[in-house]
């Protein structure tokens, strides 16, 4: 059996932030020792997991 690595496949986006919203993730990426992207790609994954399914508050 062959040893395979699989493939992830990446989208570039670009996105606006808030100032003041960067900052903070910057703090949080300076204390971790992890990239602004793996920051951003966790905060995402984790509100679309724990997204209720009613809410209609967003915008």
């Amino acid at each position: 059996m062959a040893f395979k690595i699989p493939k992830e496949e990446y989208i570039n986006r670009t996105f606006r932030l808030r100032k003041e919203l960067v900052d903070r993730m910057e703090v949080i990426c300076n204390e971790k020792n992890i990239s602004l992207n793996k920051l951003t790609v966790l905060c995402i994954e984790y509100a679309l997991d724990n997204l209720e399914e009613d809410d209609t508050t967003l915008q």
